[in-house]
């Protein structure tokens, strides 16, 4: 049999002529900033699955669920119960069904192999927590999902060390990190990479995790409410497309990075955008300045909610609001603010000053590629309040 022979394709490919016009008709500063994009060349051998992935079957929908009594923010111990009756009401809000188990079958049936995305780049103190994914695993589980046939995954394994998923699930659940030791490659698809080079750098390649092309079949995204340095917020998108591809970390180099455009065209490259079926947010705990990894309690909040969709720019545009609301309680710079006089590379964190001139309009440009609805008057919000 003839093996299949690789797409090449570029970036404006991924453009349907809808979004292809909105980007015509868009105000000359946005169509300055596209025009100087960085030119993005993907290799992929994969087909889109019609009907399946992201945006998925709910595009523009969003269910909220919050939830005073999750978390003790004085012990940090979250209420393993009341997560699960959130999960429970975040799907049956999405879908309409009243029983969890049908909402869950519209996304996932038996002969599934599942991909759990984490993220754990703030790990012990913000991470997806295991609370969250052991309820996903037994839900996923409960429409038939044999454990073995479900692994929960992050690039790095150190940082899923530190968490210790393999105590929250079942023993035939994989916990996995794609990197043996950092920069390993064996664990990426050669065949399957997006080809850039942004300042000359020596390797131009990000490879797409090889599990997401020659494994799973779907995807569940458990990304955090996160402030980035670089990108904006760390949210839906980036964590489905950062933590999915390897060679990432270059695109925030420099002050001005390529976060606007890289972030998306990673999210939007097949087979990870059709087996992107659901995300799953994890907001028990999140941070409103100085990204992941910071350790200062100072930035950590508590919005105590869990967002539910198939849609990751509406998601991420909504986790956008989540995040502006508590810097501005703070006295914080927005996320949308480019002035220099904000800029710094000191040590220590000054939530009025930054490292990057942030990009939180990759949300934006992402919807630009089909990936989801952006416009906050299209986006249907479902809240809940147990």
């Amino acid at each position: 049999m003839r093996a299949t022979p690789p797409v090449r394709y570029d970036l404006l490919s991924l453009m349907n002529r809808r979004g292809f016009l909105s980007l015509a008709a868009a105000t000359p500063p946005l169509l300055a900033s596209d025009s100087q994009l960085p030119h993005y060349r993907i290799v992929s051998k994969y087909k889109p699955v019609p009907g399946q992935g992201m945006p998925g079957k709910y595009p523009g929908q969003v269910a909220r669920v919050h939830s005073d009594n999750v978390l003790d923010e004085a012990t940090d111990t979250v209420n393993a119960a009341r997560v699960e009756a959130m999960i429970d009401d975040g799907m049956k809000t999405l879908t309409g069904d009243h029983d969890a188990r049908d909402a869950w079958a519209r996304f996932i049936v038996p002969d599934d192999v599942v991909g759990i995305k984490v993220n754990c780049s703030g790990a012990p103190r913000i991470m997806s927590s295991p609370e969250v994914v052991a309820a996903v695993v037994k839900n996923l589980m409960a429409v038939g999902v044999a454990p073995e046939r479900i692994t929960i995954y992050e690039r790095f394994p150190d940082q899923m060390r530190t968490v210790g998923y393999e105590k929250y699930v079942p023993a035939k659940v994989t916990v996995t990190g794609i990197e043996g030791q950092r920069g390993a490659i064996l664990g990426y698809d050669p065949g399957t990479y997006v080809e850039v080079d942004f300042f000359g750098e020596d390797d131009t390649r990000s490879n797409l995790v090889r599990l997401v092309s020659e494994k799973f079949t779907k995807i569940v995204n458990i990304p955090n409410m996160k402030e980035h340095q670089a990108s904006g917020v760390t949210g839906c998108l980036k964590n489905i497309a950062y933590g999915d591809f390897s060679n990432v970390a270059r695109s925030h180099q420099y002050e001005k990075t390529n976060t606007y455009s890289f972030i998306g065209t990673l999210a939007s490259v097949e087979p990870l955008r059709s087996r992107a079926a659901l995300s799953v947010m994890d907001g028990l705990r999140g941070v409103w300045h100085g990204g992941p990894f910071n350790t200062d309690s100072r930035f950590r909040f508590y919005p105590k909610m869990m967002q539910f969709g198939t849609d990751p720019v509406a998601m991420d545009h909504l986790l956008l609001d989540v995040i502006e609301a508590k810097r501005k309680e703070e006295g914080a710079p927005s996320l949308w603010d480019r002035s220099p006089t904000h800029l710094w590379k000191g040590r220590g964190l000054d939530p009025q000053k930054n490292h990057f001139i942030r990009e939180p309009g990759h949300i934006e440009y992402a919807s630009k590629l089909g990936l989801g609805i952006y416009d906050l008057d299209k986006i249907h919000l479902k809240t809940v309040t147990l």
